[in-house]
């Protein structure tokens, strides 16, 4: 079998890879569909992940396939079984993971980051991690539960309401995913801020009431237009200072603002902190997927969610610095690799 091994800051190798059998509680994944995900684009240029990275690894977290193999004790897969991936490991022992906060493992290990993962004809992963997908479900769909699963551990903090109007910054991947989760969560008004006019488009197809060009001379008038005073949410899915800044301005009197990016390492934000105190605003991170992932399945089984207009471009498993590249590019939305082929 071949992969393609993170070699470290802007190298990847595709190698043979040992041929792989499952062991107690284990199974084999023909991985069939794995996205490329901000993620792996910071690790590419030697930043962190969502764990520590010790190269050589195979990366990709987002990732679907088939079952091919079952370990001793794997009784709720079986071969053939079309599954996603929950990459996140935790140590169930440290004080997060006991005191109901998970998601902040101090030894999390990660499927993708710190265990080879989805950028590889297939997978040795713990049958806890894998989730059954319908059936008819595309691969393609599939992959996508884990930023979906993202997505709803955002949205949980968010506290969209019936009735709440709802700006989503920023209108890439996650943004349009955020879109779809308000939607269904009950937004009365959702709207969309992006430059992007590719971008904005989908957002109106996929349910947006606006979508706005925030550098346009008459963005302020069609933000007051779309959201009367303002937010009750925003949710900013961009991560440099210009979006966060947007997201305090679009927030009315009350409002939750949850910081969803992936920001660089570096990043640092002036915050307006009268505009904190006196419009009394709520501020959040939101941080992996825990417990979330078992829902986003059921989303995707369902149908509910639209993916068709979010993945935009396909690549090989040789190509992926160019599947890299084109995740930075403003030309796409979505990018995925195909290990077996396009």
């Amino acid at each position: 079998m071949k992969a393609s091994y993170f070699l470290g800051k802007g190298s990847f190798e595709v190698r043979q890879a040992p041929e792989l059998h499952p062991g107690l509680g284990e199974v084999v994944i023909k991985n069939m569909v794995c996205g490329v995900c901000g993620t792996d684009v910071h690790i590419f240029h030697g930043e962190p992940g969502s764990a520590d990275v010790n190269p050589p690894v195979v990366l990709g977290h987002e990732y679907s396939g088939e079952v091919v193999e079952v370990g001793e004790g794997v009784t709720a897969l079986k071969p053939g079984d079309h599954v996603t991936v929950d990459p996140n490991i935790y140590c169930g022992e440290c004080v997060y993971c006991r005191n109901g906060k998970k998601q902040l493992c101090e030894t999390m290990q990660a499927v993708g980051v710190t265990r080879d993962g989805g950028f590889g004809e297939y997978s040795l992963v713990p049958a806890a991690q894998a989730f059954k997908l319908g059936d008819s479900v595309p691969y393609e769909a599939g992959a996508m539960a884990e930023p979906v699963a993202c997505c709803l551990h955002g949205i949980d903090l968010a506290g969209i309401k019936a009735g709440d109007r709802v700006c989503i910054v920023g209108g890439g991947a996650i943004g349009l995913i955020m879109l779809q989760l308000a939607k269904l969560s009950g937004a009365s008004t959702l709207v969309l801020s992006e430059p992007n006019e590719k971008r904005r488009q989908v957002a109106l197809s996929l349910g947006a009431d606006a979508a706005i060009d925030p550098t346009a001379p008459d963005a302020r008038s069609a933000y007051e237009a779309a959201l009367g005073d303002g937010a009750d949410v925003v949710i900013e899915c961009v991560g440099n200072n210009a979006a966060v800044k947007s997201a305090f301005q679009l927030a009315k009197k009350g409002a939750t603002i949850v910081l969803f990016s992936v920001p660089k390492v570096e990043a640092t934000f002036d915050l307006p902190l009268f505009d904190v105190y006196k419009k009394e605003l709520t501020i959040k991170g939101s941080f992996v997927n825990p417990d979330t992932h078992e829902r986003a399945v059921r989303l995707i089984n369902s149908g509910k969610l639209d993916f068709t207009s979010i993945i935009t471009h396909r690549f090989n498993l040789d190509q992926l610095p160019e599947a890299i590249a084109m995740q930075m590019s403003s030309e796409s939305i979505k990018v995925v690799v195909c290990p077996h082929g396009v």
